[in-house]
């Protein structure tokens, strides 16, 4: 999938040694916005434990022109990406994972063994509160030291995939 780096990605190009987390994101979504900078932050830490991380933009970008490839790279951009960011022309990778919503959250071992599949944390459009757990992180924090996930996962809300007719 082309990325707003210009390169060209494969998920498992962006894998870790301990893991790798799959996000289905976009530009126009307000979760999505709300989002990312604890995002971010949480990202560069599954990073330091080994976890690489890859978000997907799934939308039809003639229903959702907000969400077309230049506003992906600016979008990038503003919120300081530090993982790949690349568009599911086709829908085919977001319809394999059976993806819902933007943010979706996909957490997989070393193996490629799916052990989280939720939501980045409980404050869904609004700021966090104080004593908020970073779900996503203590999650994947879990998959790098026993290759399993949590027993209790949420999922995430978001706003709708925008599908091709």
């Amino acid at each position: 999938m082309k990325g707003v780096d210009g390169r060209h990605w494969k998920i498992s190009e962006a894998r870790g040694t301990k893991g790798l987390v799959v996000m289905f994101i976009c530009n126009h979504c307000p979760y999505v916005r709300a989002i990312t900078t604890r995002l971010v932050s949480d990202a560069h830490e599954m990073s330091l434990l080994g976890i690489g991380l890859i978000a997907i933009m799934p939308n039809d970008t003639k229903i959702s022109p907000g969400d077309a490839f230049d506003k992906m790279v600016d979008f990038s951009k503003a919120c300081k990406f530090n993982f790949p960011y690349v568009i599911d022309q086709t829908q085919d990778t977001a319809k394999s994972y059976k993806a819902s919503c933007t943010p979706d959250f996909y957490g997989f071992n070393s193996n490629l063994k799916l052990q989280y599949r939720g939501r980045l944390d409980d404050s869904g459009r609004e700021p966090p509160v104080d004593g908020s757990r970073h779900e996503l992180l203590e999650a994947m924090y879990l998959v790098a030291t026993t290759g399993c996930g949590p027993e209790i996962q949420h999922p995430s809300i978001g706003c709708s995939i925008k599908w091709r007719p």
